[in-house]
């Protein structure tokens, strides 16, 4: 949960985008995960830049280089 919560703080107050933190007990302990919500006004070059600036927040506070995805 610190992890995703660092990442999750990385990418608000640094980057400007905001990110919510899942943690227990929403999900069991050991798999907290991060939660983004796009809408209609994100462009396909946002989300680029997202992943580009999630990828360096994830490695800045230990994350595993590993993006997945719910949907």
């Amino acid at each position: 949960p610190k992890r995703a919560k660092a990442i999750s703080d990385e990418l608000l107050y640094k980057e400007g985008i905001y990110v919510q933190p899942i943690n227990w007990p929403t999900v069991p302990v050991g798999t907290e995960r991060l939660r983004f919500t796009p809408g209609p006004f994100h462009t396909d070059a946002l989300i680029f830049d997202m992943v580009v600036k999630l990828k360096a927040a994830m490695k800045k506070c230990g994350g595993r280089n590993a993006i997945q995805s719910s949907a």
